[in-house]
């Protein structure tokens, strides 16, 4: 990870932030070969999943730059997404190794529809305000740190690599996420209510984390196995912020397809019109 979010957009530091050329293939010099006894396709299908997941977060965790309440959260904001964008690059570039069609990550970012996507709808929806968006980076990363612990030991070296790279950044995401959650809840009585406020916007989303897709059970981890230690660090978190434990109920899927299949909120939509807008009105641009 680098000191501060600005050395991330030199050329020695090669991390992509937007559509363009020039940056070198994330995974040159590995060995991407599918281990034997595991399907391509559906290896690439769970990279997919996991790669959206963290290229979406991404880009909703950007849009605070400039609107921090710090300029020191301005700076660790940046850092977040900016781990996360990384993920994604690798995860990306492992789908297209994967599949065989060697497709890069650019073409996974910014040329797939909507309903190409398979992220978990938490991800996509629009910020609100400061205390939804620390909300949801909590549930978010306490999610993804139980899911990447667990896939250090995946059959597939290369996830495997990528998953044990990611567990050093995710529980800084948690702690940065979890300490705000705490001052903004154990505060003033407006602060209180307001990251409450936040939290319970959060929570329908929460269920759709853990039912889980056949390809997550067969390639990585079923996401209903991380679901124990997923509630025991809220409720630390939540204990320590003085909040309630929302009753909200879950997001309704469509015909029982959701994220991960490609069913997405109307504001994935909006959200990917932004993403990929200069890609898609100069797709052969250099610079």
């Amino acid at each position: 990870m680098f000191d501060n979010a600005y050395e991330a957009l030199t050329e020695e530091g090669d991390a992509r932030w937007a559509f363009g050329t020039g940056f070198a293939d994330p995974l040159s010099g590995v060995d991407t070969t599918v281990p034997s006894g595991v399907d391509g396709a559906e290896l690439a299908a769970y990279c997919l999943m996991l790669g959206d997941d963290a290229l979406i977060m991404s880009h909703r965790l950007q849009e605070w730059c400039t609107r921090a309440p710090e300029l020191e959260d301005e700076v660790a904001i940046a850092n977040i997404g900016l781990d996360l964008l990384g993920q994604a690059r690798l995860l990306l570039a492992r789908a297209g190794k994967a599949d065989g069609t060697d497709r890069g990550e650019d073409e996974f970012a910014f040329l797939r529809t909507e309903q190409a996507f398979r992220n978990v709808r938490l991800v996509e929806v629009g910020n609100a305000d400061f205390a939804f968006s620390m909300a949801r980076l909590l549930v978010f990363a306490t999610w993804r740190l139980a899911l990447l612990q667990r896939l250090v030991d995946s059959v597939d070296p290369v996830l495997a690599a990528i998953a044990a790279k990611g567990v050093k950044e995710v529980a800084y995401h948690r702690d940065y996420a979890a300490r705000w959650v705490v001052r903004l809840g154990d505060g003033t009585e407006l602060s209180h209510q307001r990251m409450q406020n936040g939290l319970t916007a959060v929570w329908p989303y929460v269920g759709e984390l853990f039912t889980g897709h056949p390809v997550e059970s067969r390639i990585g981890v079923d996401p209903a196995e991380l679901r124990a230690e997923f509630d025991a660090v809220l409720a630390q978190v939540l204990t320590a912020a003085t909040l309630q434990l929302p009753e909200t109920p879950a997001l309704a899927t469509v015909l029982g397809r959701s994220g991960r299949d490609g069913v997405h909120t109307e504001e994935m939509g909006y959200l990917l019109a932004e993403l990929q807008s200069v890609a898609r009105a100069h797709p052969d641009a250099t610079w």
